[in-house]
């Protein structure tokens, strides 16, 4: 496995490769790694010949008062689970590296950042879409794949390839969940032990809103309703949003049918974690 921290390192090292017309995938992460990255490595294993893994805590994703100075790192780690799943290369570059001294572009994807995440969390997508564009641009990746937990993330970047006529294909892999069902999350790692028992609520919230599809609920705000208030059940517990969504535009749905998108976000104690399905609205008998 090799490791770059440069930007001209990397595109030396993978230009010979290119040069032979092979699939490159790359797995964008923040390091911290856990069993969903690695499920992202082993689907991109599957399509492409070389497998490179980014892991950068970018600064500019976070806000003023977000956890980027505290959030989990453990490079030595990181590599070691990188190249047991079969990584080709990973590329660790600096802040410097990324945002260099007069570094003035950003890339911007409107009205769907607004919503959801976006809307408690301003610039944050500004942040997700400039370096992951950068990387793709760097890497010059055939397919780049992310998990479904952050479906928000994913259809902005989808937008941003799309818009831009960037030729990387945008992968979607399933969540992978603890055996309680609680999505994995590098910030996890925040929680006291009952504040990860609280947690479970976000997944139980979820498991709520396709059963109550299956028993006939059809309007969205009443949906909602009853989500809002299966979280405020849990003292530990404070809600950010829940929405039920079309699965393209992320507006919500008044009159529930087809394919619909439940997502959430919960901060369990100073942890905000965020959840989501994908669910077929059963037809109307």
């Amino acid at each position: 496995m090799q490791v770059f921290e440069t930007v001209r390192g990397l595109r030396q090292f993978l230009a010979a490769h290119r040069a032979t017309n092979i699939r490159i995938g790359l797995v964008p992460t923040m390091g911290s790694l856990h069993a969903g990255h690695i499920s992202l490595v082993h689907a991109a294993r599957q399509e492409c010949e070389v497998v490179v893994m980014s892991i950068f805590v970018n600064p500019t994703q976070f806000g003023p008062q977000e956890d980027f100075a505290a959030y989990p790192r453990d490079l030595a780690g990181d590599l070691q689970q990188a190249r047991e799943a079969g990584v080709d290369v990973v590329f660790t570059p600096t802040v410097a590296e990324m945002y260099p001294t007069g570094f003035l572009t950003e890339v911007r994807v409107s009205a769907i950042t607004a919503l959801l995440c976006g809307a408690s969390r301003p610039g944050h997508f500004h942040g997700v879409t400039t370096v992951v564009g950068k990387l793709f641009h760097i890497v010059g990746a055939d397919r780049a794949y992310f998990g479904q937990k952050d479906y928000q993330q994913v259809t902005v970047l989808r937008q941003m390839t799309r818009d831009l006529c960037m030729p990387t294909t945008v992968i979607t892999c399933p969540t992978i969940r603890e055996p309680d069902g609680l999505a994995m999350s590098s910030r996890n790692a925040y929680l006291t032990p009952a504040e990860r028992r609280a947690a479970l609520v976000l997944w139980r919230t979820l498991q709520l809103a396709q059963a109550r599809l299956a028993q006939g609920e059809r309007h969205g705000d009443r949906l909602m309703a009853t989500l809002r208030n299966a979280v405020a059940q849990e003292p530990l517990a404070r809600l950010d949003y829940v929405a039920v969504c079309d699965p393209d535009t992320l507006c919500e749905v008044a009159q529930l049918a087809g394919t619909v998108v439940v997502a959430l976000a919960v901060y369990i104690g100073a942890t905000r974690l965020i959840d989501n399905v994908v669910l077929q609205v059963p037809p109307s008998a």
